[in-house]
């Protein structure tokens, strides 16, 4: 009895430290488009709720975020010591044989995902492992090299793609898939702003440390400005949503307020046009006529 009590803390810090390794506040950044994918694809609600959907949304909610976050944080332990983003919102690798046999099960788990779609989606799962893993891992570590770090976290959005094509049995339009491509360049480039200078300490050359501070900023507003007029394109109403993206980082670009903060609103602000985005695709499907 006194050895298992002895072992229950360690496995409990050991779960607490898995949950903030997957960064609980950019879970939907994930899950996010495949609700907004399927959403998009269906021609009515049981389409919506089947399986695939639900199995998506599943995996890509949790262990997908714990496999992404958890080859990054492994490869990027030296980086993340001088990192002081890492002391209060994030962790810095501390990983037991727990934890990494639970990004090993995560990645395992997503085999599980070929099995609920159909063919016509295995692109974009493949995508999303190859660009997931190779972002951080070597030998293809995309994420320190500068523009294939930006270009490479489009794996952010080809979950939803995958999901458009498993209720479609289609692939999703090609603009919205530049669009939504161009639009997760910006979002990472962003992100990086407030990692110059550790990555510049630590020897690692991202978009943002080859720009500089001020042409990132430049950067991600042509490509959010981009991905409003491919979204334009496939339905004019969409620059309401992301024609807020170029508007909000030329205001923090003019020193409004302060990078560091401003990242933390993006969860936030990323949720609130995805459910908005999300609303208005179940809209076609239920008219809000009918629901009031």
């Amino acid at each position: 009895m006194m050895e298992h009590s002895d072992q229950r803390p360690t496995t409990y810090a050991s779960l607490r430290y898995l949950l903030v390794l997957s960064r609980p506040r950019f879970w939907l950044y994930l899950a996010g488009p495949v609700v907004v994918g399927a959403v998009y694809a269906a021609t009515s609600v049981p389409e919506l709720v089947g399986r695939s959907t639900a199995a998506l949304v599943a995996y890509f909610l949790l262990p997908a975020n714990v496999l992404l976050y958890g080859v990054n944080d492994v490869f990027d332990a030296d980086v993340d010591a001088v990192n002081p983003k890492k002391e209060a919102k994030e962790a810095r690798w501390q990983g037991d044989r727990l934890v990494a046999a639970a990004i090993v099960v995560a990645g395992a788990l997503g085999v599980g995902t070929f099995l609920v779609t159909p063919p016509v989606a295995w692109p974009y799962l493949v995508g999303f492992f190859v660009l997931g893993v190779g972002y951080s891992a070597p030998p293809l570590r995309f994420k320190t090299t500068p523009v294939a770090d930006s270009v490479s976290n489009g794996l952010y959005i080809l979950p939803g793609a995958a999901a458009y094509a498993a209720v479609a049995g289609a692939h999703p339009p090609l603009l919205a898939l530049v669009g939504a491509w161009l639009w997760t360049m910006a979002m990472h480039t962003f992100s990086a702003i407030p990692d110059l200078e550790p990555d510049r300490a630590a020897g690692i050359r991202t978009t943002a440390t080859w720009l500089g501070e001020r042409r990132t900023y430049a950067y991600c507003v042509a490509c959010w400005t981009a991905a409003a007029a491919a979204f334009a394109l496939v339905d004019p109403r969409f620059l309401l949503a992301f024609g807020i993206y170029p508007l909000f980082v030329a205001w923090v670009a003019s020193g409004a307020v302060a990078v560091n903060r401003a990242y933390w609103w993006f969860p936030a602000l990323n949720t609130l046009v995805g459910a908005a985005l999300s609303i208005a695709g179940f809209w076609r499907l239920v008219p809000v006529w009918e629901v009031v």
